[in-house]
């Protein structure tokens, strides 16, 4: 097991003065909040850095129910409206529309670069980068989804709760009669009749859904190692939208399913076969508890140059960093760029069996528990070095007027900055690891 190394903070009394608030009582947050000498608060306003759930983030931005300002000196780890890049529906309009803006871009080019006789590309640009599965959203997309599931009668769909994590509600189709039958019988919603839905109808019409679902293309072949369907989850800091300042880390991880993998339609129903989810896979009879499902993305990108060779492994690596900046940009300028806020997302990424990666959805708040000692070590270092990142050593004292994104250094611990949209400055203030922190041994992996 690796050792864990504390360096003590260099003026306590700076950093005793940090008050810091939560709603959950995380092992991997008190460790590392404890270590840098921060004092936990209960208090409503008295705090400096709050680690809030989306509720109290709604609460806390919302006019309505809140008067006062946040101070220079108080920073939490949401933007205000965030779910513009983590409700699956809502990602989906949003990458749509940037993919459309950015085609009419590379037109328009082309055709002025036409007219005024410059240097001719031989086409117009290439269209950018398609990482997200054919998705519709229902119910308004029905019809188009209709319509595209009789084109290709033989494909597996996904069916997802729009706003719901951890694999909840989430169940796999094959045939339209069994849509049908999941609306009339009032799966996810309230109000259904049960008496069924003529076949051309949308089963939807007479529903009042409780949330909004999405229904996606099903990737039918995925990569597989050792027979079993796995995917990633990577961490991504973003400190500002406006211009965008965001951060990869290292250590990721791939959550493996616990059995082999089939698309035989008889195994639609196993979700042990076909969702990746910790939530879901721990249910599993024989579920390994040292392990955990999961291998590190170092142990992936090894197995990657062993079996396919470096430079196809090297152009994965960064056909998945564009995904993260592509879909970052896609809702850029809707978010509600905050100097108060911060946020870390955990991108879920998928790959098939051509090294393809698919965005399959970005997560709010990627869990902090812990299944495995790897796990726990992992998710102490990722907090330590959000930390790191986010929050200025005297933020107590004096607090921060440009807010979250104080810190300009390239590389911080184990995050890399990989799109930095502000202006060069005269300077970096690169300031060193955190006083008080936990200083694990790292090895690199390079994005």
């Amino acid at each position: 097991m690796r050792q864990i190394y504390v360096r003590r903070c260099d003026d306590a009394d700076l950093m005793t003065a940090i008050r810091w608030r939560s709603d959950f009582d995380k092992h991997v947050l008190t460790v590392n909040c404890d270590k840098r000498g921060w004092q936990r608060t209960h208090s409503d306003d008295e705090w400096n850095v709050y680690w809030a759930n989306v509720f109290s983030v709604k609460a806390l931005f919302n006019p309505e129910t809140t008067t006062q300002r946040l101070r220079d000196d108080q920073f939490v780890n949401h933007f205000p409206n965030h779910y513009e890049l983590t409700r699956k529906d809502l990602m989906v309009k949003n990458i749509r529309r940037y993919r459309k803006d950015c085609d009419k871009e590379s037109h328009i080019q082309y055709y002025n670069a036409t007219a005024n006789g410059s240097a001719l590309p031989t086409a117009p640009l290439a269209p950018l980068h398609d990482f997200v599965p054919t998705t519709y959203l229902l119910p308004t997309d029905y019809s188009l989804f209709v319509e595209e599931f009789r084109k290709n009668p033989q494909t597996t769909w996904i069916m997802k709760p729009a706003n719901k994590a951890q694999g909840r509600g989430i169940f796999l189709v094959s045939k339209l009669t069994q849509l049908r039958k999941w609306a009339a019988g009032g799966g996810g919603a309230a109000g259904a009749s049960g008496t069924g839905t003529p076949k051309d109808k949308n089963p939807f019409q007479a529903l009042q859904l409780r949330e909004p679902y999405v229904i996606s293309r099903y990737i039918e072949r995925p990569l597989l190692i050792g027979g079993k369907k796995f995917d990633l989850r990577l961490f991504v800091l973003v400190t500002n939208f406006r211009p965008i300042t965001a951060y990869l880390y290292e250590d990721g991880f791939c959550r493996f399913c616990h059995e082999n993998y089939t698309s035989d339609i008889t195994e639609l129903d196993n979700l042990f076969v076909h969702l990746t989810n910790v939530a879901v896979q721990r249910r599993a009879e024989d579920y390994n508890e040292v392990h955990g499902n999961k291998w590190s993305i170092a142990n992936l990108r090894l197995w990657l140059e062993c079996t396919r060779g470096k430079e196809r492994a090297d152009r994965l690596f960064d056909e998945m960093k564009e995904i993260v900046i592509v879909s970052l940009k896609a809702v850029k300028p809707l978010m509600i760029n905050d100097k108060h806020s911060f946020e870390c997302y955990g991108y879920d990424i998928l790959i098939d069996e051509t090294l393809k990666p698919w965005l399959v959805e970005v997560n709010a708040s990627p869990s902090l528990s812990t299944t495995t000692d790897e796990d726990r070590m992992v998710k102490l270092r990722l907090i330590n070095d959000i930390l790191d990142v986010v929050v200025p050593p005297n933020l107590a004292e004096v607090g921060s007027r440009v807010g979250t994104s104080w810190n300009d250094a390239r590389q911080v611990g184990g995050f890399k900055k990989i799109l930095d949209e502000s202006p060069p400055t005269g300077g970096s203030f690169n300031r060193k690891p955190s006083e008080g922190a936990l200083q694990p041994s790292r090895s690199r992996l390079q994005w």
